[in-house]
């Protein structure tokens, strides 16, 4: 049994009294998903489903739902315990690139101290003790400090000031980095800022719709879609749409084109008008997150693995045995790992840049969209603009009552209904 994540959030958000519109207006998923995936979770739920006198179907599901699902699967009780070592898992992926590069700088320089030490030794036997001394103490450790916990700790105790990846803001709640997440954040980034876009593009469409009452024009769905052109007769561009949350198109005396969806009008709640974005503004995509002294810091750590491979590969040349034969012999590993270390970050740095400035022409043509809508189109709108809300006082039939007691009742409905009229007449 495969059952939505999405939909179960929507489910509690929504006070788990819910539609197949109002799951499909929370989650951005298409009419058909919401529906197929709401009605699995009630049945694996035991919610009840009401039917309103208009037809419209509701579901309640009870508040502790997600208890009675890891009863009674096995599945969700080993998904959540996977995620929870799976972030283990990943967190440790992320560090192994910092503890592999601060390895391998200790062991290429502890390499060539050991070769100083050794020809400062064969140079003057009776200064053997002090032939380190001098100019020898040089540590690539003092790029670090002394403040060990601060870099390498781990946890949500540390904040500092640092701006977002949106507009800039300063965002203090966000966990600061240690030296060894920085390190991966320098080398490959901190993800997509834009991998929910689709939720955020549906979700925003949705809740236009329903801000007019399931009854819209295409230009006020135009900022929230791509390749949307107005200069243009054609309006292609709503299909997807349409096609997502069943959308009906109707036609003005004038010609006008509008749209309304039947199942987005239907509801469990008469709730207040949302707020929404004027325009779908994807993110630019940020170099790091990493501090600034942070990336100072793996640069040179990186600049100091190939200058020290390059290095020991000289004055080592020929050594086969001990410690320093064994870095040696993996030289080439570790300057091939300085080289693609600063590499990598350099080749994401000029693609990133190519990627932010797709992401602000599109931003500006989706900006360029908002408030083109013509009035006639909106006025023609309302007509087909209704709120359905299936109540708890206007049901037809609800399985929380035995079929049998239904009847019962609604026959005595009917009997005392006639009694009132004869009463009256």
């Amino acid at each position: 049994m495969e059952l939505n994540q999405d939909i179960m959030k929507a489910v509690e958000t929504l006070g788990y009294r819910v539609t197949a519109g109002d799951v499909a207006a929370k989650t951005g998923l298409n009419i058909s998903q919401a529906e197929a995936g709401v009605l699995a979770l009630a049945s694996a739920t035991q919610a009840h489903m009401q039917v309103a006198e208009t037809g419209d179907v509701a579901y309640e599901f009870p508040r502790q739902f997600r208890n009675t699902l890891r009863n009674k699967y096995w599945q969700l009780r080993w998904q959540s315990t996977w995620a929870k070592i799976w972030a283990v898992l990943f967190y440790l992926i992320r560090i192994s690139f910092g503890i592999m590069l601060i390895t391998a700088v200790m062991l290429v320089f502890l390499a060539i101290i050991a070769i100083m030490i050794g020809m400062q030794s064969q140079r003057d036997e009776e200064d053997r003790d002090g032939g380190y001394g001098g100019g020898m103490g040089f540590s690539p450790w003092l790029w670090i400090g002394n403040d060990w916990f601060y870099w390498f700790s781990y946890g949500p105790q540390r904040r500092y000031d640092r701006y977002d990846q949106v507009g800039g803001g300063r965002d203090r709640n966000r966990r600061d980095l240690n030296l060894l997440e920085a390190i991966f954040s320098f080398l490959f980034g901190d993800g997509d800022p834009n991998k929910d876009l689709d939720t955020r593009r549906w979700g925003a469409i949705a809740a236009v719709i329903r801000n007019n009452r399931g009854a819209v024009a295409a230009e006020q769905l135009a900022p929230y879609l791509d390749n949307a052109n107005l200069n243009d007769d054609l309006e292609d561009y709503v299909i997807p749409a349409l096609s997502r949350f069943n959308g009906q198109p109707k036609v003005s005396p004038q010609g006008d084109l509008v749209y309304y969806f039947p199942e987005l009008q239907v509801t469990t709640q008469n709730s207040q008008p949302q707020s929404v974005p004027a325009f779908l503004k994807e993110t630019k995509r940020r170099f790091t997150s990493a501090a600034p002294n942070q990336v100072a810091i793996a640069i040179g750590l990186g600049t100091l693995l190939v200058v020290g491979s390059l290095y020991l590969a000289f004055i080592a040349a020929g050594w086969t045995t001990g410690f320093v034969g064994l870095v040696y012999s993996l030289c080439d590993l570790f300057l091939a790992y300085g080289i693609a270390f600063l590499g990598i970050p350099a080749v994401r740095y000029f693609w990133m840049q190519r990627i932010n400035q797709k992401i602000e022409s599109r931003n500006t043509q989706r900006q360029s969209l908002v408030g083109k809508t013509i009035q006639r189109k909106l006025d023609y709108a309302k007509q087909f603009a209704i709120q359905t809300i299936v109540g708890k006082d206007n049901l037809a039939y609800t399985t929380e009552t035995d079929l049998i007691d239904q009847d019962i009742a609604n026959r005595d409905k009917i009997d005392e209904e006639w009694r009132r009229r004869l009463e009256s007449s």
